[in-house]
């Protein structure tokens, strides 16, 4: 059974009908390595421990299992809305919205960083799976403009991710985001990196995107999931391994 220690509910001043929650790896039936609560159904796991901690999910959050809008995440930038008629149906997107009470964005999870949004007035959510590949092409970016809400009034929460003592990565990475904002140089550094390659600091990298967007309000950063086993998935860590979800709903 999911308890509340089980779960990390986001620090964000959204509004009192917006309700977000990103699972840990406690409060499931998986058996190892992808113990216990996985929540990704492509990762060898049995498909109905997946299924059944999913129903866990969908009780501990107060929905029903075939209103939470999992996607087939490629990390690419494509965004979806969800509606009643589509939310069961796995469209593949890395990132989805809606304006529908009781219909939840799912983010899956194990070292890319999951961000949700939320408009100031409580009428529209979003939600997006932000790996390296992702966020560099302009994943939050499409989500914003896909929301259609003005940016100002949009809150961001940035979930448990690859901390940037961990995130190592090639000279390409940099120069890609550096392309786009050359402020991002300062999210990479060489220390404690191979020769030629760099530290990143993917929740600042996604700070530098949301605020050219447009965003003020960005909260939560700081959770690695590759330091901290004891909670989170990792596939950097330990390859084989579960996925976390992140969730984003209006309550009815």
């Amino acid at each position: 059974m999911i308890t509340e220690a089980h779960i990390i509910t986001p620090d964000w001043p959204a509004p009192g009908n917006v309700r977000a929650l990103c699972t840990t790896r406690h409060g499931g039936v998986s058996e190892p390595p992808w113990q216990t609560l996985n929540l990704g159904s492509h990762v060898g796991d049995q498909p109905e421990h997946v299924q059944q901690n999913r129903h866990r999910l969908a009780e501990y959050a107060g929905l029903k299992a075939n209103d939470i809008g999992w996607l087939n995440q490629v990390h690419g930038t494509n965004v979806v809305e969800l509606t009643e008629a589509n939310v069961d149906t796995y469209p593949e997107a890395d990132a989805s919205y809606t304006r529908q009470p009781g219909i939840a964005c799912a983010i899956l999870t194990a070292d890319c960083l999951p961000v949700v949004l939320a408009d100031q007035n409580g009428t529209t959510i979003g939600g997006a799976h932000a790996g390296w590949r992702s966020l560099c092409g302009g994943v939050l970016e499409n989500l914003i403009t896909a929301m259609a809400v003005s940016p100002g009034n949009l809150t961001a929460w940035l979930g448990p991710a690859i901390g940037p003592e961990s995130f190592e990565v090639g000279p390409e990475v940099r120069e890609a985001f550096i392309a786009h904002h050359p402020e991002a140089e300062k999210a990479f550094t060489p220390t404690g990196a191979r020769p030629g390659h760099y530290m990143a600091d993917i929740y600042q990298l996604a700070r530098i995107r949301l605020t050219n967007s447009g965003v003020a309000a960005i909260h939560g950063g700081g959770l690695c999931t590759v330091t901290d086993a004891e909670r989170f998935y990792s596939f950097r860590r330990d390859g084989q391994t579960g996925r976390m979800a992140t969730l984003v709903w209006l309550g009815k």
